[in-house]
């Protein structure tokens, strides 16, 4: 099964995730947000510290749980003497809950605009006792 992958995550924001505690994170990369654009609350992703164009299989990362997805356009007005400019930033909040660690096993994606997605290897993990 293919999971959306969400890249270039700060390794300190994925130790975060790992305490199990619920986040929100707010995203402002175009892929990232691309990639949004076709998940919704309840499905699982795929979250790691590598960049896009770096992703390859074996690249480790963590699955988490989506609980709230937003997308929206912020505007942003500067004024100075000369001009009055008006600009728009999209970026996407995301609430997500650690879920487990796990590698990727193919990643596809690689073209401007297609989401980036990738299958995993699911890992299992055993407790003796």
């Amino acid at each position: 099964m293919k999971y959306a992958a969400l890249t270039g995550i700060s390794p300190s924001v994925i130790a975060e995730l790992k305490t199990g505690k619920a986040r929100t994170l707010e995203l402002s990369s175009a892929h990232n947000i691309i990639t949004l654009t076709e998940t919704a609350p309840g499905e699982c992703l795929f979250i790691t510290s590598v960049n896009e164009e770096d992703l390859a299989p074996g690249d480790a990362g963590i699955m988490v749980d989506l609980l709230v997805l937003n997308i929206s356009m912020k505007r942003v007005e500067v004024t100075s003497s000369f001009a009055f400019e008006e600009r728009e930033r999209m970026s996407a909040r995301i609430k997500v809950q650690f879920r487990g660690t796990t590698i990727a096993r193919d990643v596809e994606g690689r073209k401007w605009g297609d989401p980036t997605k990738v299958e995993i290897i699911r890992a299992a993990c055993y407790r003796a006792g």
